[in-house]
């Protein structure tokens, strides 16, 4: 799938831009706060209807306005075209068209628009939260399988309502909240034994992707080992809770289930989020990423557009050329976006160079920058 044009109003710095876009790899370069990020921002939220930076809509609309605009022309590899349309609400609710027709459902723009997007807080993908990696693993389901998405939301759904009456049973519940608990445990049971199920086998997806791309970032052969840590998933999850029940009585929240799942990372048989160097951690958070990429590309049988956004940044000269060109050539790709407020390092790979400056954007030569 490529982009062929993207047009903006009132989002973010860009109060009105018209840009065509095309295959290749697109350098966007120009000093900070010019835009850069704020552009391929847009292309996410075209693609799902929210951003990768985690703000709401009042973050996105220009200041002064109610609503943003984003339009985007989508051609398919099996020469379908697409008309995307999105117009952001500071108040009341967004509204999303493909080809004319009004969608309800986000999920539905997956099937037309998927994007894999690097960050230079990728490092947190194995240093962070496990919240984070359980947030990398949902976000990929929902690429795979967009009606996953429901699921994820369900189960957020029953948790929340689960939690709500552990708070208010005061660990005294009587026979009626005891009778709503077991209602809301078989919910929870059956939709947290679906999405574990999806996490873990899409763990064992991206084991093999994330090897080959971290050998291909670091050239050193290491034993890299993904594990979904569940415990819960030895029972099930109807008979964890049970079994948890009076502690979750006593703490008012629900302490099993995939909520509190993580991914261990591990390299050369050492947990790589404690043990771990900073590089390290920085070469394993991309392949997960490029792992994610590669099963969804392997999934849908066409790459997602691939967006770079500054992750170079925090690199000397030297390998960020290396990361560059080792990253690009391991990631199969058709249409590329990168952006950096440094010069990027000489590649040949890069077919299209634009100067970004306060919400302007121009063409320009590698040499200009």
């Amino acid at each position: 799938m490529i982009v062929r044009s993207l047009q903006l109003t009132d989002f973010r710095n860009y109060s009105a831009l018209q840009l065509a876009l095309g295959a290749g790899v697109h350098a966007l370069t120009g000093d900070n706060a010019q835009g850069k990020t704020n552009l391929v921002e847009a292309l996410v939220v075209l693609s799902t209807m929210k951003s990768f930076r985690g703000v709401t809509n009042d973050a996105v609309v220009r200041k002064g306005t109610t609503s943003a605009f984003l339009r985007a022309d989508i051609a398919h590899d099996d020469d379908r075209e697409f008309l995307v349309e999105i117009e952001l609400k500071t108040a009341g609710r967004s509204v999303a068209q493909v080809n004319r027709k009004r969608i309800t459902r986000t999920r539905d723009l997956l099937t037309v628009l998927r994007t894999t997007v690097f960050t230079p807080d990728d490092r947190d993908l194995v240093h962070g939260s496990a919240a984070q990696r359980r947030s990398l693993l949902d976000e990929a389901m929902v690429s795979l399988d967009p009606a996953r998405h429901d699921a994820i939301n369900e189960l957020e759904r029953v948790l929340r309502q689960r939690n709500a009456l552990l708070k208010e049973s005061g660990y005294r519940p009587n026979p009626s909240t005891l009778a709503a608990l077991d209602a809301w445990d078989a919910k929870l049971a059956a939709v947290g034994d679906e999405v574990g199920h999806a996490r873990a086998e899409l763990v064992e997806k991206m084991l093999p992707y994330a090897q080959s791309s971290y050998f291909a970032l670091v050239g050193d052969e290491c034993s890299l080992t993904l594990t979904y840590d569940a415990p819960w998933r030895e029972i099930g999850l109807a008979a964890a809770l049970q079994s948890s029940r009076e502690d979750d009585l006593r703490r008012g929240t629900t302490t099993v289930g995939p909520h509190r799942d993580d991914v261990v990372v591990s390299l050369n048989d050492f947990a790589s989020r404690t043990q771990g160097s900073h590089g390290e951690q920085h070469s394993l958070g991309l392949a997960l990423r490029m792992a994610v990429h590669h099963v969804v590309t392997q999934r849908w049988g066409t790459p997602p557009l691939l967006v770079l956004d500054d992750v170079l940044s925090a690199l000397d000269t030297k390998r960020a050329s290396a990361v560059f060109e080792r990253l690009l050539a391991a990631l199969p790709y058709q249409q590329v976006l990168v952006t950096s407020a440094h010069p990027l390092p000489p590649s040949s790979r890069i077919t299209h160079w634009l100067e970004v400056t306060a919400g302007t954007i121009s063409p320009c030569t590698q040499d200009e920058r």
